[in-house]
């Protein structure tokens, strides 16, 4: 008798555990996967970050998101530009006022180029937007770094948009 139980209540728990959605899950959707485009000026906001601004419901990785997570990159560039600036400025006063909050630096390539050539590229655009942050007053050890090259694009395809899309920085909270 038992055993039936225990045969009949599986497919039952086999089922609440797939239908299930994890904390990451929830928060790429509803903030869009923290996406801005890879256009001048687009997905920076017009105002200073202040805390007051900021939905205090939101996760911190939602918060980042909402000020722009990520920063773009010309073909084999991995120099910050103007309109990355004006973003990596924002994260910069975001983690002043957040301390407590360490990030990852993610580096990312379009599919172009070899992997060892993507690998260091990526590692030369993450180790740049972690070189201003610091320079704009934010502690190094609260920043890691690391290069993925190609091998974790945003989108897919092989065009000139979805290569701009795919040449990037991304910062992760930890």
């Amino acid at each position: 008798m038992k055993r039936t139980n225990l045969l009949l209540l599986a497919p039952v728990m086999l089922l609440a555990a797939c239908s299930s959605v994890s904390d990451r899950d929830k928060d790429a959707s509803s903030s869009g996967g923290g996406y801005t485009t890879p256009f001048p000026g687009a997905g920076t906001p017009a105002t200073g970050v202040e805390q007051s601004n900021l939905n205090s419901n939101l996760s911190p990785q939602q918060q980042l998101a909402q000020i722009g997570d990520r920063v773009f990159f010309g073909l084999d560039q991995f120099e910050v530009s103007p309109e990355s600036a004006a973003t990596l400025d924002q994260q910069a006063q975001w983690l002043r006022g957040n301390p407590a909050i360490t990030l990852t630096i993610e580096g990312h390539c379009d599919e172009r180029g070899t992997r060892e050539y993507n690998l260091a590229l990526g590692q030369k655009r993450a180790d740049s937007v972690r070189r201003y942050l610091v320079a704009a007053g934010i502690d190094g050890s609260r920043l890691q770094v690391i290069s993925f090259g190609k091998e974790r694009p945003a989108v897919a395809g092989s065009s000139a948009d979805v290569w701009a899309q795919n040449r990037r920085a991304v910062s992760i909270v930890n």
